[in-house]
Order: structure tokens, then sequence, then C-alpha cells
């Protein structure tokens, strides 16, 4: 019982944020970075909300097209999967449309169980699921008029990096693979952030294993009636957190992560929670397992100051049949900071367009 009202707790928690944050929403599209496309212009870069069905499930994505789109043209497309908690109007929109800026078809999509899209119980996130969003967003813009098939590129940030790298591994449509500050949703979960909690393994899995045991426990009872019999989802994660909490966190990824998601760049759709039934999932996958099956130029960013690189250098070190391959570091930036600061991302965008224009 004391669990279930911490739980419930947190997520009443995480409406009131909700809502604050749908109330603070300005741009029509509920895109929150700065710079971001609030109307349709003829001759300039426009956004086209779409959805498709994958695997049954409702996708909700943003396609950005260029600046004086013909669909009688080709061009060549990029995918962009954004990161762990993060959404298609944060930092995944900002880079696919300065990436569309640039000449790219690109496509921003919501996970399936997040954001936007369809799926149940909600804020799930096993990795092969994201994984399988990418392969989505592959079928849906492959088949987007005026894309060339035979140049379509991928750029994952953050988990959307480690995913990315998964999706490339068997996905030989994409033609170049790049990421931005990676991180290895595997491994973290596994062994804690920078292998804080390798003692806590097996503890951590009994506690996914029974999260899942009460899931279903009740599944034939609707959603909305299962807080009163035990079978509504467990949540891991941060529902909210004051000001004191975010200066007394000692990484930059998640202090500033969490001034990212919940001051700055706050979105309805964004969250910090994941089902805990997850990490039965997420703590036995790694995104580095398989990767020599990469043979794609291969692109990796992370920025000079991250407490992430690590997870960069790693994957980077293992990818040794990726052609062409490079590690670029942003320099002075930390991992949240690449999502948006100007002097970090246009580091990263001259990057990724030099990567792209001999690639694709």
């Amino acid at each position: 019982m004391k669990n279930r009202i911490i739980i419930a707790t947190l997520l009443t928690l995480a409406t009131m944020n909700i809502t604050k944050a749908q109330t603070d929403q300005k741009n029509p599209y509920t895109l929150v970075y700065k710079g971001a496309i609030s109307e349709n212009v003829k001759g300039k870069v426009n956004i086209h909300p779409v959805t498709y069905k994958l695997n049954g499930i409702d996708i909700a994505a943003n396609v950005y097209t260029p600046a004086n789109y013909d669909p009688s043209n080709s061009y060549p497309a990029i995918t962009v999967a954004h990161p762990n908690g993060g959404i298609k109007e944060q930092t995944a929109g900002l880079y696919a449309q300065k990436l569309a800026e640039a000449g790219y078809i690109t496509i921003a999509a919501d996970a399936a169980y997040q954001g936007a899209s369809g799926g149940e119980p909600r804020h799930t996130d096993k990795p092969q699921f994201r994984t399988e969003d990418i392969h989505g967003m592959t079928d849906f813009i492959s088949h987007y008029p005026g894309v060339d098939v035979n140049r379509i590129g991928a750029l994952g940030i953050c988990g959307g990096g480690g995913y990315t790298l998964k999706a490339a591994q068997s996905d030989k449509r994409f033609k170049a693979v790049a990421t931005l500050s990676m991180f290895n949703s595997g491994l973290v979960r596994r062994n804690g952030f920078q292998n804080s909690q390798l003692e806590t393994i097996q503890e951590r899995l009994k506690k996914a294993s029974d999260a899942r045991a009460q899931e279903v426990a009740n599944s034939n009872i609707p959603l909305d009636k299962r807080i009163e019999t035990g079978g509504k989802p467990i949540y891991s994660g941060v529902a909210s957190i004051t000001n004191e909490e975010i200066a007394n966190t000692a990484t930059d990824l998640y202090r500033e992560g969490y001034e990212y998601y919940y001051r700055t760049h706050a979105h309805p759709n964004s969250t910090f929670l994941y089902t805990t039934s997850s990490l039965m999932d997420l703590m036995t996958w790694d995104a580095t397992d398989q990767i020599e099956q990469i043979n794609q130029p291969l692109l990796m960013m992370a920025g000079s100051k991250a407490d992430t690189k690590y997870m960069t250098d790693e994957a980077f070190s293992k990818a040794i049949n990726a052609t062409d391959k490079e590690l670029f570091l942003i320099d002075g930036a930390t991992h949240i900071q690449t999502y948006y600061k100007p002097e970090y991302v246009n580091q990263a965008l001259n990057k990724l367009k030099q990567f792209y224009q001999k690639h694709l």
C-alpha cells in the first residue's frame, strides 16, 4: 500500500508539472527550442506533423522539409532519435530543423509509449521498442515525396544515440550514422551512472521483476481502476524536483538535465519517469553489443567536458568495422549543453553538415 501511495503521489506531481507546462506553451506546434518554426512560410523550411502505424501503435512525428521544397525533386533524408525522457519538440526537433535548413528532409518522432505516440503502459522504455522506433522512422521517410532512398542518414542524441547505434547494426538503409552525446542506456541502468551501482544490480533486477509481476497481476482490469487493485504500473525516475534539489545534484548530466527538462525546455509530454519493469530489458542490453556490425561511415560527437563522454569513447573504440569513422569533441561543452547552447549546437551542426554532405 505504501508503494502505491508513493507512486500515486509521484504521478500527481507529474500531472501538476504537465498542467503548468501546458499553460506555458506558446508555439503552435508546441516546439520549445529557441528559433523554432511557428508557422509554415512558403519558400522556407516547413514543419509537417504526421502520424503512422508501427506494430499497431500510432506514432507521432514531425517532418521538416527544406526551403523551396519540391516533392518532384530528390533530397537526402535524416532520422533524428530523441534523448531518454525527451520528445520530438525539444533538442531532436532543433537538430531536425537545422538540418532541414541545410537541405535535408528530416524526421523526429516520439518513441512508442512516450510523448504523443500511443502505447500502454505509458513511459515504457524498452530498448527493443526504441530501436524499432528508428527502423519505423526510416520506413516512413523512405516513402515521403522527394526522398532519395539511397541517401538516408541517421542521427541519435543521448539515449537516441545508443539506440541509433543498435539500429544501424542491421539497418543498411542508413548510409551514414552519427551520434551526439551518446548515452548507453543499458550500461547506465545496469551499472549506474559512472559505474556507481555495481553492488546493487541483482537487487534492482529483483525490483524490476516484482514490478512486472504487479503489472500483470490485474491486467484484465481497466487502467483507470488498477490503482485500487495493485495492478497499476510502478515507475522509476523523477516526477518533479525542487530548485534546491537541482542545485544539490552532483553530476552535470543530471543537474543540467533537470534544468533543461523541468525548467528551461519543459514540455507536457516529456518526463523522467519510466516503468520499473522496463529495467528487466534495459539492464540486460548494451548499445555496444554487436557494434562491429556497423560498416557504414560513423561520426560520434561529445562535449569535451561531458561527464558522459566515457560512453562515446567506449562505443567508438568498439566500432572496429565502421568506415571513415571519426570522434569529434565539441570544445567546452557538457552533455546537456549540446542540446541547446548556440555555440555548441553550431559546432555539432557544422560537423554534421560536413559528414552528411560527404556520405549522402
